[in-house]
């Protein structure tokens, strides 16, 4: 592959980088209801296919591959907090995503769970750099010489994943560090944008620059919070009792309380709809201020158990800020600022010494 043709490349690359931001949506987790590792690897295999229309199978392979020991680093780092989280779910040209069910309670546990990502992530890809040089020096055929095309995806990925903004890994880790970073983060997007083309991120870098200003401009610190807690109740008990059963489309507010447990901070709302003697239990993923309790819709279900009644309410509020949040104790600060910045000073070396290797155009 000549260098212009690798150029090229690095370009596509970084386009890619900014369709993985799109991998921290959560929505598009709720598509398949499957299993958690069913999914995944239906979904990395639909990826791989789509991924070599444009590219070789090798590359197409590999970027999977890179961006899935990245969410990993994820996952892996949230279960050492003891934070639930789902497996990986692929979106081809987009990236990948998991879904916290808990979010972090303080930005030291945030900033952890972020750099897990880039830091395995960046072991993956250079794994891979080093089979490459490995095969090189032994003289292996040119199919060898994709590993540095893999490595390099890798290191420009888990780079471009520490630009100090959120929603990206480096803007969870600055709010370890320092928050001026993400101003850092502001400039940076911009250029992103004009220098690599990296248009992905311009609805991004709006809608950060938003938060900010509402945040530490206007004062704003709080946010609209919505949670959809769906719930299965037997259908014949209610029937044989009398009870009416509404429609799909009924609406009503529905009694509730809420409490927190003083172990983990959780916080967990109890609804109850009195006219049908039913009520659900559920841990919400973030602290906040409840105003009311919806239902949204209503369903009929058969299975192996009978027929069932689904319910689906949403709990509307406002998320709730904790001031204490970004207080982080300054050895804590220290380590992961070192962390960060020896990290992305590795990660362009890196990029830096695979750009000049010379590599053959694989077909």
């Amino acid at each position: 592959m000549e260098k212009k043709e690798m150029r090229r490349n690095g370009w596509w690359v970084l386009g890619a980088a900014g369709l993985f931001l799109l991998s921290k949506g959560k929505t598009i987790l709720a598509l398949l209801k499957l299993s958690k590792f069913g999914s995944a690897l239906i979904s990395m295999a639909v990826t791989v296919w789509a991924y070599t229309i444009v590219f070789p199978y090798q590359v197409a392979i590999g970027l999977v591959a890179m961006i899935f020991i990245h969410e990993m680093g994820h996952v892996l780092a949230a279960k050492r907090k003891k934070l639930p989280v789902s497996a990986p779910f692929f979106i081809p040209f987009v990236g990948a995503a998991i879904m916290m069910k808990r979010h972090p309670r303080d930005a030291a546990t945030e900033a952890y769970i972020g750099i897990g990502g880039p830091v395995l992530g960046s072991i993956g890809a250079l794994a891979a750099f080093l089979i490459g040089w490995i095969g090189m020096q032994n003289g292996a055929g040119a199919e060898w010489y994709v590993w540095f095309v893999i490595a390099n995806i890798g290191f420009v990925l888990n780079l471009f994943n520490l630009l100090p903004m959120q929603p990206l890994d480096g803007g969870r880790i600055a709010s370890a560090v320092s928050r001026w970073l993400w101003i850092v983060g502001l400039i940076g997007g911009v250029f992103l944008i004009l220098f690599f083309k990296a248009w992905i991120l311009i609805i991004f870098w709006v809608l950060f620059a938003l938060d900010l200003y509402r945040t530490y401009v206007k004062g704003e610190k709080k946010a609209p919070f919505r949670y959809t807690v769906q719930w299965e109740a037997p259908l014949q008990p209610l029937l044989e009792a009398g009870y009416w059963i509404p429609g799909e489309e009924h609406r009503r507010q529905l009694e509730f309380e809420t409490y927190s447990t003083v172990e983990d901070e959780t916080q967990h709302v109890k609804v109850k709809w009195e006219s049908l003697g039913l009520e659900h239990e559920t841990e919400l993923p973030k602290q906040a201020i409840i105003h009311k309790v919806e239902t949204q819709r209503i369903e009929r279900r058969s299975d192996a158990e009978g027929e069932k009644l689904a319910i689906f309410a949403e709990v509307q509020g406002e998320t709730y800020t904790n001031d204490r949040y970004y207080e982080v104790p300054p050895r804590t600060r220290l380590g992961f600022g070192l962390a960060y910045f020896g990290l992305a000073a590795c990660l362009a070396g890196m990029i830096w010494l695979t750009m000049r290797i010379d590599l053959p155009y694989l077909s």
